[in-house]
């Protein structure tokens, strides 16, 4: 009997042990360790974020799917990992601590045969001074994070009815932070609910990026096909704002937050601020703070993580130029070169390098975003890791046959710009590959015949119901195998 442990249940991990558990049955063992108690749908998040959805519609309680499916569930989270075991555990093992109201605090080693690190990223408010809940600013980032939002921002709602102008403050916290698509989406759908009620005249909305350009969303921009002629994600993501009233900042690395102001530093190394009276800003991102162990106890995490946290793989990690960036040096298995027994899918890994085209201020300071691995490559991610593991443990030691790097993955992304079943929209947007191959297209970096984007209604309808298929097949229900990751 083969033990896999998959560290975390969000889209990577809870793909990734799905898949392991469904192919090789109860004859093996399968362990979800994961802190939270729910599963959550984050691309729904915003939704939350501008009271369109409630928390209930994008999450469910993880112990039920898990039971049905016959995986140990653990609630709770990652302290180290073990590899080589110890003095008194032969085997590779994981160090925990239970998050689990009834065992709040207990710890145990938990030995496997395989290891599936899909931790995901530690959400690095800290890195940016006065960033963050419970702070100066808002965040969609989780579930919570967005109820929060949502209550801050009727605030400001209630104020404008009153007669009163607000500020709205949009976009990247910190210089280096990705996931500009989810802010992106967000100050959209923040400016549909204000012009539904009527108050766009007592609204400033203010989008503020570390992107060099507009419509970078940390892939360094696309070329995009759309009613026969060929654009760039800049003009896209220029005209969505135009179109919504959205003045924008743009190549600035915000580095402190005060009350009702952000402080942020631009390329050409001048520090200036922007004052706000609603701010939801996503955070950089790290690792989320694993540590490794060998088997005298002696720490090896620099052999497994790289600085920044994240898991090392099956990527060309060597120091290079812009220029000499290739799309062979991104992983393709997600196996960890030292501990073949370790997988690291989604957020989890660690990039060989940004997409974007890496800046940096007159005073030093690198501000371009970093890249993201969310959504749907994280997904693919982990299936492709939980079939590698199932031919691992019937086959034994060979050579991987499935794989998925970025720079040969496409990817569908649907950016809402608004809830509404008669009047809402969204951008519904193809790229491939992911991760541009200027050897293979030297003309666009990516094959301009599947990257492509479209606004309107049926957007939002697709996204609408992605979130029910998306759903329909974390929850297992009848043939939740056959849908898309």
């Amino acid at each position: 009997m083969a033990k896999i442990v998959v560290l975390g249940a969000g889209i990577s991990g809870h793909t990734a042990a799905a898949f392991i558990k469904k192919k090789l049955g109860k004859k093996h063992e399968v362990v979800v360790v994961s802190p939270s108690s729910y599963y959550q749908w984050i691309p729904s998040n915003i939704w939350v974020g501008v009271g369109r959805m409630s928390v209930d519609q994008v999450r469910f309680k993880l112990k039920k799917v898990y039971d049905k499916w016959k995986i140990d569930f653990k609630q709770a989270k990652a302290i180290s990992i073990h590899p080589q075991g110890n003095q008194e555990i032969s085997k590779g093992f994981v160090s925990i601590e239970y998050t689990d109201p009834e065992k709040a605090g207990a710890t145990e080693q938990v030995d496997y045969d395989y290891l599936v690190n899909a931790t995901g990223p530690k959400l690095n408010f800290e890195g940016t001074p006065g960033l963050g809940p419970g702070k100066n600013t808002e965040s969609v980032c989780s579930c919570d994070h967005a109820i929060h939002a949502w209550e801050k921002l009727q605030v400001c709602f209630q104020k404008m009815e009153a007669g009163e102008k607000q500020t709205f403050l949009i976009g990247t916290g910190h210089s280096m932070a990705t996931c500009q698509g989810a802010a992106f989406e967000y100050i959209l759908n923040v400016s549909y609910e204000i012009r539904k009620r009527k108050l766009e005249h007592l609204a400033e909305l203010i989008w503020i990026t570390n992107e060099y350009e507009l419509g970078d969303f940390g892939m360094g921009g696309a070329f995009i096909k759309r009613g026969g002629y060929i654009t760039s994600t800049k003009v896209f993501a220029e005209s969505f704002l135009i179109e919504n009233g959205i003045r924008w900042i743009k190549r600035a690395g915000v580095f402190e937050i005060e009350p009702g102001k952000a402080n942020y530093e631009t390329l050409d190394g001048e520090k200036k601020s922007v004052a706000f009276d609603f701010s939801m800003l996503i955070p950089g991102f790290s690792g989320v703070g694993l540590k490794a162990f060998g088997k005298n106890n002696e720490d090896i995490s620099s052999t497994i993580f790289a600085p920044n946290g994240f898991m090392k793989v099956d990527a060309d990690y060597t120091p290079k130029d812009f220029e000499e960036w290739k799309a062979a040096d991104w992983p393709e298995t997600y196996r960890n070169p030292t501990y073949p027994n370790i997988f690291a899918p989604g957020i989890a890994f660690a990039p060989p390098h940004s997409i974007s085209k890496p800046m940096k201020s007159k005073n030093g300071t690198a501000i371009f975003p970093a890249p993201p691995r969310t959504g749907m490559p994280s997904g693919v991610a982990g299936k492709v890791v939980a079939l590698n593991i199932v031919n691992l443990v019937k086959k034994g030691e060979h050579e991987l046959k499935h794989r998925a790097s970025m720079s040969k993955m496409g990817a569908a992304c649907i950016v809402s710009a608004g809830y509404g079943m008669t009047k809402g929209s969204a951008a519904s947007m193809t790229v491939y590959p992911i991760v541009q191959d200027w050897d293979k297209y030297p003309e666009w970096g990516r094959s301009i015949k599947y990257t492509m984007g479209e606004p309107g209604l049926a957007g939002h309808w697709l996204k609408w119901t992605m979130h029910y298929m998306f759903l329909h097949k974390a929850k297992g229900y009848p043939f939740w195998w056959l849908l898309p990751e």
